[in-house]
This record gives C-alpha cells, sequence and structure tokens, in this order.
C-alpha cells in the first residue's frame, strides 16, 4: 500500500483500526467530530476504551518506520499536543507494509515520535 497523500494514510488507518477491532470483537464507535483526543472508542466486555488512530510511511535512518507523536500547528509550526498529554488509552498505528500495532499509551515514553523497532513486536495485531 501506498499513501499518496496524507488524507489517504489517515483514512487507511481509520479503516484498518475499524476492521481489526470489528473482527476482534468489540463494538466500534466514531465520534461526530475531531475536535477530541481520540479517533475511535471501542467496548468489549463491559469496558470502553479511547484510541487514537496513526499511520506511517515514512522510514527512519535505521530501517524501521517512525510515527509522529505529537501534534504541530500555527505559522511556526509549534507543537501543541502530544501522546503523552492526551486522553486516551490505546494507539493503533498502520504502516505502509499493512502491519499493524495496538500499544497502550502508559507503555509509550517517547514524546515527539516513536521508532517501530524489535522492542514493538509484542504489540504487532493481525485481522
Amino acid at each position: 500500500m501506498k499513501f499518496s497523500s496524507n488524507k489517504e494514510k489517515g483514512n487507511s488507518g481509520l479503516g484498518m483500526a475499524i476492521g481489526y477491532f470489528s473482527t476482534n470483537g468489540y463494538t466500534v464507535s466514531i465520534p461526530l467530530n475531531d475536535t477530541q483526543d481520540y479517533d475511535l472508542i471501542v467496548e468489549k466486555n463491559n469496558k470502553l476504551k479511547k484510541v487514537q488512530v496513526k499511520s506511517t510511511g515514512c522510514i527512519a535512518k535505521g530501517g524501521n518506520y517512525q510515527v509522529a507523536l505529537k501534534s504541530c500547528g500555527g505559522t511556526k509550526g509549534k507543537t501543541y499536543k502530544t501522546i503523552l498529554n492526551t486522553n486516551i488509552d490505546l494507539v493503533f498505528i498502520l504502516t505502509q507494509e499493512k502491519d499493524m500495532y495496538l500499544i497502550p499509551k502508559k507503555d509509550i515514553k517517547n514524546v515527539s515520535t516513536l521508532s517501530l523497532c524489535d522492542k514493538y513486536n509484542q504489540y504487532k495485531v493481525f485481522l
């Protein structure tokens, strides 16, 4: 899969996340707007989890996919939010190679980027 635009990258990630959770017995809810920190709410066994979805086609110098964990904006590109200060429970990540990861926010220590190296293999998920 090659992402031809950021919009396509985001849509692909969201679609694969919905597919993953749906085929694994979760009820999936989609928020009506995009002002909240999460992209999905999933429920299983009467437990709700807020999920932020990330997609990446960026490969770092070491050969691993790299995921941005911060949001920037304004004329100076100033960071206004990172994963660590959001109200989420899980991060779902889709790579350009269709690898998927489901990482609890509490297990993320990085502020700006995450390199999907071998230590994150334990978080790989499959349809």
